[in-house]
C-alpha cells in the first residue's frame, strides 16, 4: 500500500461519534503496551500519528485514523491493565464490545500479541470472542526484534497452540523497529477492506 495521506479523524466512545462516511474499518485489539499504536504508525509511515504511551492503559477511547481516504485503521483501548479501576475496565469493555459487535463498517480485526510471551488469558478470550462472532481476524506477533529470528518458529508455535488458532487465521511476526512484516500486514488489510491498485491501494 502506497501511503499518500494518513490523518487522525476522531476519538469516540459511542456510535454517534463514529465516522459516518461508510468507509471500511479495520480494528486493532490487544493488551495494553503490546504495540498497537506502533504498528499503526509503521503501517502509515508516520512517527506519531497514533499516540504511543509509556503508560499502559492511557488510550481510553476508540481512535479512528483515515488512510488515503479509503479506509480507517481503528485503535481500540488496550485490555488487561490492572492499575485501571475495575469500573473503568468494565466501561471500556462495554463500548469496545458494542463497536466490535454492532459496527457494520468493521470488516476485520487485527489481534496483537507479544511474540516473547504466551498469549494471556485476555488474549485468548478476545480471540475466542472474535471467532464466536465470525470476525475476519489477523494475529500479529509484535516485538519480533526482541528475540532472535531463529526463535520465531518456536514462539509462533506457542502462540498458535495457546490461542487454538484456526487454519483460516494468519499469524505474522512484526517489528516496529525493523519494519519486519509491514508489507505482509498491509497485503492482508487491503484484501480484507477490498482495496486494490485500481481503486487506490
Amino acid at each position: 500500500m502506497k501511503i499518500i495521506k494518513a490523518e487522525y479523524t476522531v476519538s469516540a466512545v459511542k456510535a454517534e461519534q463514529y465516522p459516518q462516511d461508510g468507509r471500511p474499518e479495520i480494528a486493532f485489539a490487544g493488551r495494553s503496551n503490546v504495540g498497537k499504536s506502533s504498528l499503526i504508525n509503521t503501517l502509515v509511515q508516520r512517527k506519531n500519528l497514533a499516540r504511543t504511551s509509556s503508560q499502559p492503559g492511557k488510550t481510553q477511547t476508540i481512535n479512528f485514523y483515515s488512510v488515503n481516504d479509503l479506509l480507517y485503521l481503528v485503535d481500540l483501548p488496550g485490555y488487561g491493565f490492572a492499575r485501571v479501576s475495575r469500573a473503568e475496565r468494565e466501561r471500556w469493555g462495554r463500548f469496545i464490545e458494542a463497536y466490535l459487535n454492532q459496527r457494520r463498517e468493521l470488516v476485520a480485526v487485527v489481534l496483537l500479541v507479544d511474540i516473547r510471551h504466551p498469549p494471556t488469558r485476555d488474549d485468548v478470550m478476545m480471540y475466542d470472542w472474535l471467532c464466536y462472532f465470525n470476525k475476519p481476524t489477523l494475529v500479529v506477533a509484535t516485538k519480533a526484534d526482541k528475540i532472535s529470528r531463529g526463535q520465531w518458529a518456536k514462539h509462533l508455535k506457542i502462540i498458535r497452540n495457546e490461542l487454538g488458532l484456526k487454519p483460516e487465521h494468519q499469524l505474522l511476526p512484526f517489528s516496529a523497529e525493523t519494519r519486519q512484516g509491514r508489507e505482509e500486514v498491509w497485503d492482508w488489510l487491503a484484501r480484507a477492506a477490498g482495496i486494490t491498485e485500481e481503486n487506490g491501494g
